[in-house]
């Protein structure tokens, strides 16, 4: 199994079939406008900057589960992230990550990759998940770890 076989929608709406990214590394981030750990996009962009021509994309899901750090509509959340922070790698609409109405490709990626204990629930915004070119969840970061600290994780994936 892997995650092509889920589909979400963009902030826009449309939906977005991850077979899309077939054959690129992927890093799944829930991410917040309104966190401690919000100024990550600024990390996330530059990973993306880096190493997007080899093939390594970068999907931002924002989620509203932790503390109401992300109250905007999917619009107010692009523009927020357009202002300050310039990002060029997808955004998708706004969804749960934990819970009953968690979406399917974070109920899949959480069950692939485990947290502390074997804990299988996002902890806080900004949880990364790396995924290797055959779809397949290889590493769990946690809120705390720095995307710049993810570098030679993506390096020998690429």
């Amino acid at each position: 199994m892997s995650i092509y076989k889920f589909s979400a929608e963009n902030y826009k709406g449309e939906t977005v079939s991850l077979a899309d990214y077939k054959d690129k590394v992927v890093l799944i981030v829930n991410t917040a406008s309104n966190c401690g750990f919000t100024p990550q996009y600024k990390g996330l962009q530059e990973l993306y900057a880096k190493y997007q021509d080899k093939g390594f994309e970068v999907l931002a899901f924002p989620c509203n589960q932790f503390k109401q750090q992300e109250k905007g509509s999917n619009e107010e959340i692009k523009s927020f992230c357009d202002l300050h922070f310039n990002i060029s790698f997808p955004l998708f609409g706004k969804i749960d990550v934990n819970g009953d109405n968690a979406h399917p490709l974070y109920k899949y990626i959480k069950s692939e990759a485990p947290g502390l204990l074997g804990s299988e629930k996002v902890k806080w915004n900004f949880t990364k998940f790396l995924v290797n070119r055959q779809g397949e969840v290889v590493k769990r970061f946690s809120s705390f770890t720095k995307p710049t600290a993810l570098t030679r994780d993506i390096e020998n994936l690429l």
